[in-house]
């Protein structure tokens, strides 16, 4: 009894010294995930005191996201409120344009429709749509499939945003060229084609209404932008950080997910399925060919992956912090504003560092 009471007090401490926290917030919270109900408006919160977070830095933040032009930001840890912040008039029942954040929807419906068999994202576009949806030559056009739309690799011109088959004309076979290009709302059209039902019926249903997101899609001449408010645009970033899952359904399969929010193809390797990807060693940006060397984001964790859109609307995820940053607004700098990528994007993490670091 004596030794087994002897090496007892040699491991206890051990144990002890294991399970506290290190006091830097660094480790993420050993706690369940939560998701809020998909009715009513009661969401789980977390002090920033709980976590360890350092408070001085908190309206530091603010005021900079304030003179940034922002309309809303929150930050969630397991999918619970920590931060959230509204400015300028802007309210949580304010709907607000997601812009080019709104594409990573189109890759969820996609794959769940693959995942239900509508569709297969290795098949021939033209299988769903018929020949002539471009202008490119028919044996090119039949080269391009949905996972070409999903990664920016259609090899369709980019010059004009309209997406009308006369200006989607052949620059290269498809999977050669990465481009930046509203030529991915062809995803949505393949989806109503595979689903016999228009996009927004089938979104809603199989994604919308199972997070109990609020929201439309406006289908501009130009432009198919979901809007929302911006608890909304959290509970899309919940399902990111659960690789597709929802409480205990699996909304998305996870396999696909994965695939998501990993390099997609072999010429810009911070790009995934219109997933926006960190601690890459290079990236390419909208309107351009130039590779840049380095991360995306050089202040933010190297596994963040984000939904990025025009006027810095952002959903960042970073699974290691079992994090979720939302923020939505005008463009922070209104004289040169951007479609994905911006200085916003390391100035904002320098300050999101310095409260959660």
């Amino acid at each position: 009894m004596k030794n087994l009471q002897k090496l007892l007090l040699l491991i206890l401490p051990f144990f002890t010294a294991c399970t506290k926290d290190n006091g830097n917030g660094n480790t993420p919270p050993a706690e369940t995930m939560y998701f809020p109900p998909t009715t009513g408006t009661t969401w789980e919160t977390k002090t920033i005191a709980s976590l360890g977070w350092n408070q001085s830095a908190i309206q530091p933040l603010k005021d900079y996201l304030q003179q940034k032009n922002s309309k809303s930001f929150m930050i969630l840890v397991n999918g619970r409120i920590v931060m959230e912040e509204y400015f300028d008039s802007h309210s949580a029942t304010t709907t607000w344009p997601w812009n080019s954040a709104g594409k990573t929807l189109a890759t969820a419906t996609t794959g769940i429709a693959q995942q239900e068999g509508l569709l297969n994202i290795n098949t021939s576009v033209s299988t769903y749509l018929g020949a002539g949806w471009t202008s490119a030559p028919v044996n090119k056009e039949n080269l391009i499939t949905s996972r070409h739309l999903l990664t920016m690799t259609s090899g369709l011109n980019d010059a004009n945003n309209l997406v009308t088959p006369a200006n989607l004309s052949y620059l290269a076979d498809a999977g050669t060229r990465w481009s930046y290009h509203n030529v991915f709302q062809k995803l949505m059209d393949v989806v109503a084609a595979a689903s016999g039902q228009d996009f927004e019926t089938y979104f809603n249903t199989k994604l919308k209404n199972k997070l109990g997101m609020d929201g439309f899609w406006n289908n501009g001449l130009i432009f198919k932008i979901y809007h929302s408010n911006t608890r909304s645009m959290a509970r899309f970033g919940i399902l990111a950080l659960n690789k597709g899952k929802w409480e205990s359904e699996q909304v998305l399969n996870e396999n696909f997910f994965t695939e998501s929010i990993n390099t997609s193809q072999s010429i810009n390797p911070a790009y995934g399925y219109l997933w926006w990807l960190n601690g890459k060693s290079s990236f390419m940006l909208p309107g351009g060919q130039t590779v840049y060397p380095g991360t995306l984001v050089p202040n933010a964790p190297p596994d963040m992956y984000a939904a990025m859109g025009a006027e810095d609307q952002r959903i960042y995820v970073v699974p290691g912090k079992k994090m979720v940053v939302i923020r939505m607004g005008n463009a922070s700098d209104p004289a040169n504003p951007n479609f994905a990528l911006s200085g916003f994007d390391n100035a904002l993490w320098e300050k999101i560092n310095a409260v959660i670091n």
